[in-house]
């Protein structure tokens, strides 16, 4: 079978109008040229469609069986370019996001919300995990996009990079609170909650305080920056963490924050990566969601 659309649309045509003068002027084509389709068409199904008496088309029965058969093609063909232009267009289709929980409360919802406002059939999905579980989710294929800490080189993902400067939490009685910019000597003999071991920003904070002649002294060791938070606006200690976590504090607590959070010198950094699958492509929804994100995130990077 080599049947076209055009042929099914010149029958279809034709049944409605009863005429192949009618049905060209529908199409915006000549008579002889639906009359071929016609005939070309009756020639694939191998059947004649219609009886032509005194110039005229009678339907056959054959044609009021094959009439709704082709309805029911051209309908579904329509609704289905209809959805491939909403995608096209980014009005339609899913988003399978999994994030690190510092990401997860407010800054994925903030930024979904923006995406979405104008695309009431999009369907998003997110969900809250640890970065090794979304290193391997992405690399099974099971979500679209994925923010972690940076993970080992794995040729399942596609990665993006970013190093995000982090901040100084210090409670707002802290006299430290009034300084536009917090140094390593300014916090040097205070006990602070940092990383587990061998974490590259318990690293990267170790390095800082030893270029700046300053003993580091760490009283709490937490797996992730919404730990040492609870323990810093206790006054308990100082902590430095990323720009999402620091984002996610104020939002939850717009009312009556504790913490207040000043830039840190030297800078140190958290290492994130956004994800996604590198065996099959991204939809044209999720390129542009992984482009805003990426825009967002370059906000948040360590300036070079």
């Amino acid at each position: 079978m080599n049947i076209t659309i055009r042929q099914l649309q010149a029958f279809r045509e034709v049944m409605q109008t009863g005429s192949i003068s009618e049905a060209a002027r529908t199409l915006g084509r000549t008579q002889p040229a639906v009359s071929h389709m016609i005939a070309s068409l009756e020639e694939e199904l191998g059947t004649p469609l219609f009886e032509r008496q005194r110039g005229r088309l009678f339907p056959m029965p054959e044609a009021n069986f094959f009439s709704s058969e082709t309805e029911a093609i051209l309908q579904q063909l329509s609704s289905t370019c209809k959805v491939m232009s909403d995608m096209g267009r980014l009005q339609e289709g899913r988003l399978r996001i999994v994030s690190m929980p510092a990401s997860s409360q407010f800054f994925f919802p903030r930024l979904i919300a923006d995406f979405v406002k104008d695309k009431p059939k999009v369907q998003v999905s997110l969900m809250m995990r640890t970065s090794s579980t979304i290193q391997k989710w992405i690399a099974a294929q099971q979500f679209d996009i994925g923010l972690a800490e940076t993970p080992y080189p794995d040729p399942a993902l596609l990665v993006r990079n970013f190093n995000l400067r982090c901040v100084c939490a210090v409670t707002r009685d802290d006299p430290l609170s009034d300084r536009e910019v917090i140094t390593a000597a300014d916090l040097s003999g205070r006990p602070m909650a940092l990383l587990d071991e061998g974490h590259p920003n318990k690293l990267e904070t170790e390095a800082a305080f030893k270029a700046g002649k300053s003993r580091l002294v760490q009283r709490f060791e937490v797996n992730n920056f919404q730990l040492a938070l609870q323990l810093a606006e206790r006054g308990l200690c100082n902590t430095l963490c990323d720009p999402l976590t620091a984002n996610s504090y104020r939002e939850y607590n717009r009312a009556e924050p504790r913490l207040v959070f000043k830039p840190f010198e030297p800078s140190v950094s958290l290492a994130v990566s956004l994800l996604q699958p590198a065996h099959r492509p991204a939809s044209t929804l999720v390129s542009a969601f992984a482009d805003k994100l990426t825009a967002e995130l370059e906000g948040l990077e360590e300036p070079v």
